[in-house]
């Protein structure tokens, strides 16, 4: 199967267009959370192989690097039962679920549970340091695919998250 390339390359685009706008964090997340909403593909932005995820972690796929810096788009397979550690972020980000429920929870600074939500397939919501606190996990029975956009190359820095947490 091909990565529908045209889906990958409208959004890059549409997320671009939002970058641009240079708006604060928090605003920008909110920008790339409604173009991911308006461009957001399904599980076949990915390939087959690709979609098989790692039996020993979550797995992440770079699909587009933008050439300045300013944002990376990945996917990320989730088996039954993988987590995240607790962390944030050291820019702001936006998940859109396409396939699958991802279970996440919300913390404070002082790593008290705020909140929880379970977020399924077309689900897009985004977030920006500070107040970024939190821990995704698959729940299901099933294996479940997210897009991830984050404010920087991640291929430069190696991950998204700024600290982990106990």
């Amino acid at each position: 199967m091909i990565r529908s390339l045209a889906t990958l390359t409208d959004l890059a685009a549409a997320v671009r267009q939002a970058v641009d706008l240079r708006a604060g964090w928090t605003d920008t997340s909110e920008l790339v959370a409604d173009q991911l909403r308006a461009h957001l593909p399904g599980p076949e932005i990915l390939t087959p192989d690709q979609r098989l995820g790692r039996p020993d972690r979550v797995a992440g796929h770079l699909l587009h690097a933008e050439p300045d810096g300013a944002f990376s788009i990945l996917g990320l397979i989730w088996r039954p039962g993988q987590t995240t550690r607790i962390h944030d972020h050291i820019t702001w980000c936006v998940v859109g679920v396409l396939s699958g429920i991802e279970h996440e929870e919300l913390f404070d600074d002082a790593l008290n549970l705020i909140g929880t939500r379970d977020n399924p397939p077309g689900e897009v919501s985004g977030l920006a340091p500070p107040g970024d606190i939190h821990r995704i996990r698959n729940v299901g029975d099933e294996t479940a695919i997210s897009l991830h956009i984050y404010g920087t190359d991640i291929t430069r820095l190696g991950s998204s998250a700024r600290r982990y947490y106990n």
